[in-house]
């Protein structure tokens, strides 16, 4: 089965968050980096991967990137900050 992700981007001052879920993260991490897809992402500048969940299932995946979105902010970063305490850009070349 192919694998799915739940990601977390910001942009270089780490003041916006960007929550998205995709079947390939480095095609759409790739993506971001030349700012095609998300208008969101491009407006913000939001290209650093600071956080991402592995799913097996794309519909879990996807029941995982609405609930986060729901979170407020904090609790987002509370999350992010768990597994990437400095907040450093992750990479997502694997």
């Amino acid at each position: 089965m192919r694998k799915s992700y739940v990601y977390i981007l910001s942009n270089k001052n780490r003041t916006v968050l960007y929550i998205g879920v995709t079947n390939n993260l480095q095609r759409r991490m790739n993506e971001h980096q030349v700012s095609k897809g998300s208008l969101f992402s491009k407006k913000y500048n939001t290209q650093d991967l600071l956080y991402f969940e592995e799913f097996v299932s794309i519909v879990t995946a996807i029941k995982r990137e609405k609930q986060l979105k729901k979170w407020n902010k904090d609790w987002k970063w509370d999350l992010i900050k768990e597994k990437n305490p400095e907040l450093s850009t992750l990479p997502f070349d694997f």
